[in-house]
């Protein structure tokens, strides 16, 4: 901006201004296109259908709920197979189209109404009928539909808070217009971007980009190019049901020829064959991972957060690093007045909240509020005002019976303001000056040693993050007013400091995070010292280091993923440099959560794995790009949504620990007949495994998912990725959980066919058994660190529940003869088990867990000894 010729006005004449012709611009509207942004070319719901079917997970699902179509009496299980897949769908669909929302957002944004002038006159078009070249006409209140460089304006202000973070409206001035557009933020330029909002004055600009070209435009095109990743456990999930399933297969295809050779029944081969399949897939774990995650969407809305990504509610139990925007995210981004000082008194509002304010005082609101417009749109003049009505209400220092009679706008040469004001029964006019202490000094005509004593008490004070604003009054008596402000004589009345207060409880949520070993860094376009001061404020680490945007422009990527191990404070940074330093997180192996209200965050919210938006000051761009957003904008929601992420994630492990644990003993004893002995009849058939697999088993899985938080949840640190949900612990103690029932039901069923019981009966009794063993597992794996004795002590209603009606229906299915026909327990003419059947049967069950919390309370002694 160095080589601009900036001019100063003192007023607007349009008179000679004819902007485009009809002709020319409907010619440019043809060449260039309208003046939004295009959306991404969309996918229709059966392409998306198709892309999701094809994922191994869900073709298991369509697999198996097939298989049960065909097998006799099995229509219902196949049904709800099958319903979950049309869910999944659903679910995939939804997110599809949040992109597609996002750009939907961004080009309603850009795309206001504008005033334009074309043929010399002016004409209210559509913001999308915008061209290159047009004229637009600001004031305030408007909202600028392109981006566009000034050539006239009259104290002129611009909230461009949308994109660069800044909370503080920008002060424009003016050029020719024949210059290249610079990138938003600093004052004093002349350059104005689509979608930012006129505060204060009146300006006339040309139009130098209009839709994706615009950097509202940009961001749209980084949106587009972000795709949503899967989370880690999505992705082992996957994994694991894909090596279950192949092991299944291998074993189902030796079921079946080891059946067909030994037997000779092939018929009879191919059900065996299909039991055992049926037995081995897991088709359990994605539904449990969609019950789950769609569960704690509900919880988590409990604490207004909206869940708008399923699978965040997980992955933000396992965030390390939390990327947070300053406005609007730790702060209120509504500026109020924080200090006052006059001749050497420096009143602190913060610490007189319901005091009236000193006498001293009520002079430097009184100028202040008439420097100020009377309804203003202006922050800094909306938060003086809201100061007078709250403290000199009740004073003589409010005039809304006074006629302002003209106004000194700011220029580039004094960037001051003055109102002159007239009272009904007053014979002189009354000044207010209110503008940079600098220049407010400057119509004082201070003294050196009263300047530089002033100067150095606003120094004080722009540590402290305040926002400086001097104020000055003048009295006149002359029937004609000075053609410049700098005329009156002038005296100095005090200081005004203006800040954009810190959340009262963000602190203490911070220091949960580090507690729960989450880094915290915030990401604002604000500068450093404003930065700085408020991490000072929340407790930030190292908040005496930071990097700028500048600088973030010199560095290449391995150089940002080297710096961003100790620097916590990112300062003066653009839209495309908070997408780097969140997608430099994620190289370094980090699980970002990202919050933030603007356009400017929606890229790097997309691109987090976790993007929190502001629900109630933020924008639509912001939360249709976010996976989560917060609705009351209450910082320490994070908190809570983190430790009941951390939950979900530990109940997760739990049911699928327990499901791979229960998977043994079907699998095995539908295994084991077939392999010992060609006389040994089958235990379980496909009726059983249904019963176990699709009643049983997402039952029990509502228990762990309403199983409460352990008391360590937010005390230890995120979960290592490198280490799966399945380690190598995990698996060893479920596998050996299901061996050991294994091993003890088949003994029971071998005792039985043993003592010459008929089939039916010694296929109850064992069914039992297993029924009550996974009754025993479920008791047994709500807690690895807590004896089922600790653990009665945790309310957890579905538990009894599911226990309560597990026995129920057992009981029937043993005692009600067309139940125990459908199960096969009448084979061979068997009668109903006895009561001392059953006690062995419930006795075998219970015992098969005995082994696990025995070493649940040696290890919980081991470490309380250590």
């Amino acid at each position: 901006m160095s080589d601009m010729s900036l001019q100063n006005a003192e007023s607007i004449d349009i008179t000679e201004l004819e902007g485009l012709t009809t002709d020319e611009a409907d010619r440019r509207f043809e060449q260039y296109g309208p003046n939004e942004i295009s959306s991404a070319k969309k996918r229709n719901i059966l392409r998306i259908a198709f892309d999701v079917l094809v994922e191994p997970m869900f073709l298991l699902l369509v697999a198996v709920g097939v298989v049960y179509l065909f097998l006799p009496g099995e229509i219902q299980e196949a049904m709800i197979l099958l319903s979950f897949v049309v869910v999944v769908i659903g679910i995939t669909f939804y997110q599809e189209r949040k992109t597609e929302r996002a750009l939907e957002a961004l080009r309603d944004l850009s795309s206001p109404r504008a005033l334009v002038i074309r043929d010399g006159t002016q004409k209210r078009i559509a913001g999308r009928e915008v061209v290159m070249g047009d004229l637009l006409i600001l004031t305030e209140g408007d909202r600028v539909p392109a981006d566009a460089v000034l050539i006239q304006c009259l104290n002129f202000q611009v909230d461009e808070s949308l994109l660069t973070g800044e909370s503080i409206p920008v002060r424009k001035s003016f050029c020719d217009g024949d210059v290249e557009m610079e990138r938003p933020g600093g004052e004093g330029g002349p350059f104005l971007f689509s979608g930012t909002l006129v505060v204060k004055g009146y300006g006339i600009a040309l139009v130098k980009a209009i839709g994706s070209g615009t950097e509202f435009g940009r961001i749209g095109k980084a949106l587009e190019g972000i795709e949503t990743e899967d989370t880690p456990l999505q992705i082992e999930t996957r994994s694991l049901v894909l090596r279950i399933a192949s092991v299944g297969a291998g074993l189902s295809i030796l079921v079946f020829l080891v059946f067909g050779i030994t037997r000779g029944h092939w018929l009879e081969a191919v059900i065996a064959g299909l039991t055992l399949a049926m037995a081995m897939l897991p088709e359990e774990f994605p539904v449990v991972l969609t019950l789950f995650l769609s569960t704690g969407a509900w919880r988590i809305s409990k604490m207004d957060v909206l869940t708008r990504s399923i699978p965040a509610v997980e992955t933000l139990g396992s965030a390390s690093v939390l990327c947070v925007d300053k406005t609007g995210t730790l702060t209120f981004n509504r500026i109020s007045v924080s200090r006052l000082v006059v001749d050497g008194l420096s009143y602190d509002l913060a610490d007189h909240m319901h005091a009236d304010l000193p006498e001293e005082l009520h002079e430097l609101v009184e100028f202040a509020i008439l420097a100020s417009q009377r309804d203003p749109f202006d922050p800094l003049e909306k938060a003086m005002k809201r100061l007078g009505d709250r403290k000199l209400v009740k004073t003589e220092h409010l005039h809304a019976d006074w006629t302002l009679l003209r106004e000194y706008p700011l220029s580039e040469k004094l960037l001051a303001l003055s109102h002159v004001w007239k009272s009904p029964d007053g014979n002189e006019y009354v000044i207010a000056a209110k503008g940079a202490p600098e220049a407010v000094a400057d119509l004082c005509h201070m003294s050196q040693e009263k300047r530089d004593e002033m100067l150095e008490t606003v120094a004080d004070m722009a540590s402290d993050g305040l926002r400086v604003i001097g104020v000055a009054k003048s009295y006149f008596v002359e029937a004609d007013l000075p053609v410049d402000q700098h005329d009156f004589v002038f005296e100095f009345v005090g200081l005004v400091g203006l800040v954009d207060p810190v959340r009262p409880n963000v602190r203490a949520s911070i220091q949960e995070c580090y507690t729960a070993g989450i880094r915290v860094v915030m990401i604002t376009g604000d500068y450093p010292g404003t930065a700085q001061n408020v991490a000072y404020q929340i407790g930030l680490q190292e908040p005496e280091e930071y990097i700028s945007g500048p600088e973030l422009d010199e560095m290449d990527d391995e150089s940002l993923q080297s710096r961003i191990h100790t620097v916590n404070i990112f300062a003066r940074v653009v839209p495309e440099q908070k997408l780097r330093i969140v997608n430099a997180f994620k190289a370094n192996g980090h699980i970002v959560a990202m919050t933030g209200d603007g356009v400017n965050d929606a890229p790097a919210l997309k691109s987090a794995q976790i993007g929190i938006a502001m629900g109630d000051r933020g924008t639509d761009v912001a939360r249709e790009a976010a996976a989560l957003v917060l609705l009351n904008d209450d910082f320490s929601s994070i908190e809570r949504a983190v430790r009941l992420g951390r939950r979900i994630f530990d109940n997760i492990k739990k049911a699928m620990a327990y499901i791979l644990a229960v998977h043994v003993p079907i699998a095995g004893i539908s295994l084991i007949p077939v392999l010992i002995s060609s006389k040994l009849p089958l235990v379980l058939l496909p009726v059983h495994i249904a019963f176990l697999e699709l009643i049983i088993d997402p039952a029990c899985s509502i228990v762990f998912e309403a199983e409460p938080e352990e008391s360590d949840v937010m005390l230890r640190p995120p979960r290592d990725l490198s280490k799966p949900i399945f380690d190598k612990r995990t698996v060893a103690i479920s596998v050996a959980q299901g061996i050991v029932v294994m091993i003890l039901v088949s003994l029971l069923f071998g005792v039985a066919h043993w003592r010459g019981q008929a089939d039916g009966l010694a296929r109850a009794i064992t069914f039992t058994a297993l029924v009550i063993a996974n009754l025993g597992l479920i008791m047994t794996n709500r807690s690895w660190t807590r004896s089922i004795k600790d653990t009665l002590k945790t309310p957890n209603r579905a538990l009894w529940w599911v226990l309560g009606g597990t026995v129920v229906f057992l009981a029937l299915i043993l005692y009600v003869p067309a139940l125990r026909h459908i199960f096969r327990f009448d084979q061979g003419g068997a009668g109903v088990p006895g009561a001392v059947d059953v006690l062995i049967a419930v006795a075998t069950g219970l015992l098969s867990i005995v082994w696990f919390e025995v070493y649940k309370v040696i290890k919980i002694r081991r470490v309380d000894h250590d």
